[in-house]
C-alpha cells in the first residue's frame, strides 16, 4: 500500500471513529503539497464510499488572517465539497456527529459557465462573468489531530481542509450591485450577535479567493466548471459551538443561514 493510501486510511478512521490523534504519522505524512493533494483525493474516495454523493465544488480555507494563525499557514488551500454533506438552511444536526463545531461564516459563489485556463491570468474583473449567484453559507470545521496548533499546510490539504459539512443559503444573482469588500457579517448564537465581520477579511474581497482557485486548480489537472460551488473561507473568527447551540450568519440583503445542533 502506497503511503497516500495509508495516509488516507488513517484520516479517514479518526473521521469515521470520531477520535483525533497527535499527528499523522511520519512514515506516511505529506512532504509537498503533491503528497498532500493525493492524500486528499485517497481520502475523498473513502469518504464517498462510506456516505455516497459526488463533489459539487470546492472550499478554500485560510483566506482569513485569524484562520491563517489559527492553523499556521500563510497561503490558501482548497478541499472538496461534498453533495452528502450540504444541508439546506435552516439544518437541524446533531452535534454528536462532528468531532468538533467549527463555524465559519462565509461567502459562496454558484459557477455559471465553465471558467477557462488562461494560465494564472484570472482578475476579480475577469471571473465575474462565470458567476451565476453569490450565497450566505456556513462551513463546519473539525480537526482530526489533537489540537488547531497541530496543522499546517500540507496536513490541512491532507485532511480536506478540515471540511465537515456546508449550510448554503438561497443567494442572489444581482451581486454586482453589492459592495462585497464592506458588506457586513454577523454571526448570532442562540439569538446574540457574538462575531462580526466583512467581505474584506477574506484575502480583501471574497473575488480575491475565488481568482485565487481559478489560478490554482489548473496546477493540479482541474478548473471550475458550470454548475459547482465554492465557498471562500470565513469572513469572522472562527466560533466553536456546542450541543443546543442556534446558529444564524446573518449577510444583509444577500439574506441569511441558520444551523441548529441537538445532542443526540
Amino acid at each position: 500500500m502506497d503511503s497516500a493510501s495509508r495516509a488516507a486510511d488513517f484520516l479517514a478512521e479518526l473521521r469515521f471513529a470520531q477520535r483525533t490523534e497527535d499527528d499523522i504519522p511520519a512514515e506516511f505524512r505529506p512532504k509537498d503539497p503533491a503528497a498532500a493533494y493525493a492524500i486528499q483525493e485517497a481520502l475523498l474516495q473513502r469518504l464517498l464510499a462510506r456516505h455516497g454523493g459526488y463533489p459539487i465544488g470546492y472550499k478554500i480555507g485560510c483566506t482569513n488572517a485569524s484562520a491563517q494563525k489559527l492553523l499556521n499557514t500563510p497561503t490558501p488551500v482548497y478541499g472538496r465539497l461534498l453533495s452528502s454533506f450540504v444541508y439546506p438552511s435552516p439544518a437541524r444536526l446533531k452535534s454528536s456527529a462532528f468531532t468538533i463545531l467549527g463555524i465559519e461564516a462565509e461567502f459562496a459563489f454558484e459557477i455559471a459557465k465553465d471558467v477557462p485556463v488562461v494560465n494564472g491570468r484570472h482578475t476579480p474583473e475577469t471571473i465575474g462573468e462565470y458567476i451565476g449567484k453569490v450565497l450566505p453559507a456556513i462551513e463546519i470545521v473539525g480537526h482530526r489531530l489533537a489540537d488547531w496548533s497541530k496543522f499546517d499546510a500540507l496536513s490541512l490539504i491532507a485532511d480536506n481542509v478540515i471540511h465537515e459539512a456546508w449550510i448554503p443559503g438561497i443567494g442572489a444573482g444581482a451581486w454586482q450591485a453589492l459592495d462585497l469588500t464592506t458588506h457586513a457579517v454577523r454571526l448570532l448564537v442562540n439569538g446574540k450577535v457574538t462575531l462580526t465581520g466583512r467581505g474584506d477579511a477574506v484575502l480583501g474581497h471574497p473575488l480575491h479567493a475565488l481568482v485565487w482557485l481559478a489560478n490554482e486548480l489548473p496546477r493540479w489537472g482541474r478548473s471550475l466548471k458550470a454548475g459547482e460551488f465554492v465557498t471562500t473561507g470565513t469572513c469572522t473568527d472562527i466560533y466553536v459551538a456546542t450541543a443546543r447551540d442556534k446558529i444564524q450568519a446573518d449577510f444583509g440583503a444577500l439574506g441569511s443561514v441558520e444551523v441548529m445542533f441537538g445532542g443526540g
